[in-house]
């Protein structure tokens, strides 16, 4: 059997393979086994992708069949079921999205009893149960009598909690604010939130259909929302992603406002509160180096990981550090959730804007080091540190950077390709760089060598 799980769970085109009827409905038996023989408890939550609802009923199906009990939150944001599920006491939670992908894909993603993704132990056993199963393994007869909560029970938890993350003693300034749902898991919660704190958003992609979820708007399309805070004069805008894991925004002239800049206005604002432990950020290597030197200058670390927002998680946590995330949006605030979170981080965002009495415009200030990517097709993959030209190569330009700058190498996890990233204060500098560099892989590893 090919492998189910990726990095972010399973994902694929719906209504085939590995989401089809009856992989779902094994995936939802084996998660019920695995996690306990005495009738796990396990929250489902979905996003607006017409295949959803489908999806939930055959893994519900499944979960039923191996004497579990499923309760359907609904459409809620994948951080609202990774909270749900541990502050509600169920064995498991389970978000069927893709997340920023086209509606016509779909995904499931499983998160433990402490509302953390699982373990790559964990989906190794559950593909092991299905795997095992193999021939034998038969469509699950319907069940009856599947468990149903209501979702708005839920999503008044969910929202309280986000309340309670902005403080009692915050008084919020009064605030023009646009904000995007990407017609996905949030275009309910997220009006809901910001009224029930006394905003009255212009929303924009609140109108789900089932196909256009991620469609021209989000996280992953700002234009829109740059060009409705510039047309009604907001002071900032924001925008979700099609699950609700995370939050972009752009600035009152419509600049867009990235994950970096936002640590580092809610990194300082911590910091100045004695809160910040560990005395530094967690970030992954994508992050500009901007970030870096503009944390140094209030004595605070950036501490890098590889890329993925659980590596971000697993480093804070054994740091015992708060805050960290990514550039594309993905935020944790560990001191409320486990996960990144686009409405909390959209909270911590109010919150910094209403203690520093400042804008947004003027918190994210933050001028990005240039910086020059290249792919270079190579016919095979050797450890770099084992070519010695490429390694001479890459330690002169360290050489020349002198810590200014500095040179990422790294293969495409997908593609016969060498990514070569440099970053230094002067562009023509780091452009010549990266040039030798790329010269040097083509010469040794490259495809077109002779």
């Amino acid at each position: 059997m090919a492998k189910l799980f990726g990095t972010d769970g399973i994902r694929g085109e719906a209504y085939s393979p590995p989401l089809d009827r009856t992989t779902v409905q094994h995936v939802g038996r084996a998660l019920a086994n695995e996690l306990s023989p005495d009738a796990p408890r396990i929250l489902i939550g979905r996003d607006t992708r017409s295949s959803g609802a489908d999806v939930e009923t055959w893994l519900a199906t499944g979960i039923a069949a191996s004497g579990g009990t499923s309760v359907s939150a609904g459409v809620l944001p994948t951080p609202a079921v990774a909270f749900l599920t541990r502050d509600q006491g169920f064995d498991a939670g389970v978000v069927i999205s893709a997340s920023h992908n086209p509606y016509h894909d779909n995904g499931i993603k499983v998160f433990s009893a402490a509302g953390v993704k699982s373990s790559e132990a964990f989906e190794e056993a559950i593909e092991l149960a299905i795997s095992v199963a193999g021939a034998d393994a038969q469509e699950v007869p319907e069940a009856s009598g599947v468990s149903k909560t209501p979702s708005l029970h839920l999503e008044g938890l969910y929202l309280e909690h986000l309340k309670q993350s902005l403080g009692d003693d915050v008084s919020l300034p009064p605030l023009k604010l646009a904000l995007d749902c990407a017609n996905g898991a949030c275009y309910r919660t997220g009006p809901k939130l910001l009224e029930s704190i006394g905003l009255e958003p212009i929303l924009l992609a609140t109108e789900p259909d089932g196909e256009n979820i991620n469609r021209d708007c989000g996280s992953t399309h700002l234009d829109g929302l740059a060009e409705a805070v510039r047309r009604h004069a907001c002071d900032f805008g924001a925008a979700l992603d099609g699950d609700g894991d995370r939050l972009l925004l752009v600035d009152s002239t419509g600049r867009s406002v990235n994950g970096d800049a936002m640590l580092l206005m809610c990194a300082r604002r911590l910091k100045k509160e004695g809160r910040l432990t560990g005395s530094g950020v967690v970030a992954t290597v994508m992050s500009n180096m901007a970030l870096e030197v503009s944390l140094a200058q209030d004595d605070i670390t950036l501490f890098r990981t590889q890329v993925g927002d659980k590596f971000v998680a697993q480093d804070m946590d054994r740091r015992n550090i708060i805050i960290g995330g990514e550039q594309s949006g993905h935020i944790i605030f560990s001191d409320y959730a486990a996960t990144g979170d686009g409405l909390l981080t959209f909270m911590q965002v109010l919150r910094t804007i209403a203690i520093e009495r400042d804008t947004l415009d003027q918190l994210t200030q933050l001028d990005p080091f240039p910086q020059v990517l290249v792919n270079v097709s190579v016919s095979s993959r050797p450890d770099v540190r084992t070519v010695p030209e490429i390694t001479q190569t890459i330690e002169a330009a360290e050489a020349q950077l002198d810590r200014r700058g500095r040179v990422l190498i790294r293969y495409s996890g997908t593609e016969p390709l060498l990514r070569i990233m440099m970053e230094g204060p002067d562009s023509e500098e780091i452009e010549s760089l990266t040039a030798t560099v790329r010269d040097a892989v083509e010469r040794t590893i490259g495809s077109s060598r002779d």
